[in-house]
Order: C-alpha cells, then sequence, then structure tokens
C-alpha cells in the first residue's frame, strides 16, 4: 500500500509543478476613482475552476492520513466543479469516482465528470446531498472526502503556493500592492478560512469580506453566531451558499459579511461578459458584486486602494443555464434592475 501512495502522491504533484499559475487581470472601469479592481481568473486551471486547488489539497489530505488505498471507491457530495476536479485526480491515480449531487446541476458539468471517468448520483436537493454520500461510502467500502468539512484544513494556510500566497505575491508590483479588500464567496468556506488565516498571518492590513447569495445560511449564521441553523431550500448560485453551516466556514478570521442578491449576481456575470468578452460562472458575479459594493463604499470615504476577488470558473459550464435567458427569467427572475444599476454606476 505504501509504494501505491508514494505513486499516487508523485503523480499529483507533478501534475503541480506542470502548471503554471492562474492569471491575475485588472478590470478598467472609468467609474472607479482611486479604486483598482483585480479579478483572478481560476477558470484556466487544467479542470476549469478554482476547485482544482482544493481537489488536488483534499487528496493529498486523504492520501497522506491513510484514507486512500489502490481500489478505494471516491465519493463526494458536490454540485459540479468540485466533483469535476476531484475525478480528474481520481482517475490519475486509478481509483472509481463518484459524485452526489442535485438532478438540476449544469449538464456540462455532468459531462465533464463523466468524461474523467467519474459516475453521478443525483438526489432531489443540496439538503439531501450530505448524507446520500455517506450511505454510499459505507455501502461501497469507499471513502467520503467530505469537501465540506476538510476543505479548511486540507489545504496549508501559511502558504505553499496556496490561493492567498498566490494572489498577494501577484499583486506585488502594483500600485496599491496590499490590497484593501479580497472579497470571496463561500461554497465549503476554505478559500475564505485560507485567506483569512493568511492574512492574519503574515500581518497584512486586509479586509477579509465574503459574500452569500440568497438560500444560503452563511451570512445569517455569521451575524448571529448560530451554527445550527439550517434551509429547505437550495441556493441557486451553482457552486456556493449552503443548506447549512459547514464545518470549514470559519467565522472568526472573516471580517464582515454582504448578501448578495442572485438577480445581481447573474446581471453581473452578464454585464462582465458585454464589458470585457469573459464569460464567468454565476458565483464570480457574487463575488464581483461584492466587489463593487466595496469599491463604491471606498469612494464615499474617499479611500483609495486595491480590491482582489476571484473569477472561480468559466461561463461555458452554464451556457444552458445562467446564459439562457429563458432560464434565467424562469428560474432566477428580472435583472435588468441590476443591470441599470451596474451600466449606471460603472
Amino acid at each position: 500500500m505504501t509504494d501505491w501512495v508514494t505513486t499516487a502522491i508523485s503523480r499529483i504533484e507533478a501534475d503541480n509543478h506542470r502548471s503554471a499559475d492562474t492569471h491575475l487581470f485588472k478590470l478598467d472601469l472609468p467609474g472607479l476613482k482611486g479604486v483598482d479592481l483585480y479579478l483572478k481568473d481560476e477558470s484556466t486551471h487544467p479542470t476549469g475552476s478554482l476547485k482544482h486547488r482544493l481537489a488536488r489539497s483534499l487528496f493529498l489530505y486523504a492520501l497522506c492520513n491513510g484514507k486512500l488505498k489502490e481500489g478505494t471507491p471516491v465519493i463526494e457530495a458536490s454540485s459540479g466543479s468540485t466533483a469535476v476536479s476531484e475525478a480528474y485526480f481520481a482517475q490519475m491515480i486509478g481509483l472509481p469516482f463518484i459524485a452526489v449531487m442535485p438532478r438540476r446541476t449544469a449538464r456540462t458539468k455532468i459531462r465533464q465528470i463523466e468524461l474523467y471517468g467519474g459516475q453521478c448520483h443525483f438526489v432531489e436537493s443540496a439538503p439531501e446531498m450530505h448524507d446520500a454520500a455517506v450511505r454510499l461510502a459505507a455501502e461501497m467500502g469507499g471513502h467520503f472526502m467530505d469537501q465540506f468539512c476538510y476543505a479548511e484544513r486540507a489545504t496549508d494556510w501559511r502558504g505553499n503556493n496556496n490561493i492567498a500566497e498566490s494572489i498577494f505575491r501577484q499583486m506585488e508590483r502594483e500600485v496599491h500592492p496590499v490590497p484593501k479588500t479580497v472579497v470571496m464567496s463561500a461554497g465549503t468556506g476554505g478559500t475564505s478560512a485560507t485567506l483569512g488565516r493568511y492574512i492574519l498571518y503574515r500581518g497584512y492590513e486586509t479586509e477579509l469580506v465574503v459574500v452569500d447569495p440568497e438560500n444560503s445560511v452563511f451570512y445569517d449564521s455569521y451575524m448571529t453566531g448560530d451554527r445550527d441553523l439550517r434551509a429547505n431550500c437550495s441556493s441557486r448560485i451553482e457552486g456556493i451558499g449552503r443548506p447549512k453551516v459547514e464545518l470549514s466556514f470559519q467565522p472568526d478570521v472573516i471580517d464582515r459579511m454582504i448578501r448578495v442578491p442572485d438577480a445581481a449576481s447573474v446581471a453581473t456575470i452578464l454585464w462582465l461578459d458585454r464589458l470585457t468578452g469573459r464569460r464567468a460562472g454565476p458565483s464570480t458575479g457574487t463575488n464581483l458584486w461584492g466587489a463593487l459594493e466595496v469599491a463604491a463604499g471606498m469612494m464615499e470615504r474617499g479611500e483609495k486602494g486595491s480590491i482582489v476577488t476571484l473569477m472561480c470558473d468559466s461561463g461555458q459550464r452554464y451556457l444552458d443555464s445562467y446564459y439562457d435567458a429563458d432560464w434565467v427569467a424562469a428560474q432566477i427572475g428580472d435583472t435588468a434592475p441590476w443591470t441599470e444599476r451596474l451600466t449606471a454606476w460603472c
């Protein structure tokens, strides 16, 4: 077993060594006076999203904790991007992979999981995913990767080219090299935990703002301190927002949270596409709307500085949903008021 684990770790580390860092690009917006806004494009990872980093960390964590051996089925509860990335790494080291996900998950993500040799096990809604994954792992004698539990501990928050270290290194030559604010949404809570811990560890005077969509309990939990909150519905912004407070969500390293309307998130990615030609996934819209709110507040107070947020994945995965006007009208509602605010402000 030790030889197999050693080989598996070597394959994952070799893949990481072949990958260049993701690009950090500046959004040139005439409406921003004294505030520089940056998007870190995580869609350029081999599996197309920020979750590539998480999946790599989760596999290394499981391997180095003795949870995976040759032939062990890997089960994950994921609405898409994490499952795509985990399927990639499972195929790389020769393990079967099953993703438990809501039936309404984007077809493009399902096809990508299957492309990497993974299988999909469907449930009706997000609240059912965890228990279904636990049952499936027990039935198959497999390992439940459990991103919502282990995301905050699988990544080395002190550095080792994590997302936070990458951001601050890439900002070094900018006009405002230390960001005034970093804005991030929460799915597992792992990325915000890594960002917050790294900021504290390095002593940066950077504010961490976490944005949350509708139908998610993270915002209410942060405001009230109640980690037992539950919701009976799923987030409409795929990949972020949760019906319960996950173990990886670490509120103590967050400076403040903003709730973003779902229609504003969708309006923002459509606006970004028209502005730059870059199509991003819906969670990027949540991030960017939050970053623009932060920028507006800075300008009102006469502050100058930089804001960094993330483009979590590509909009190519959502052409039949968030980029389809009929689907948006039926599932999200009217985005026009939010589009008008974006156009007028920027």
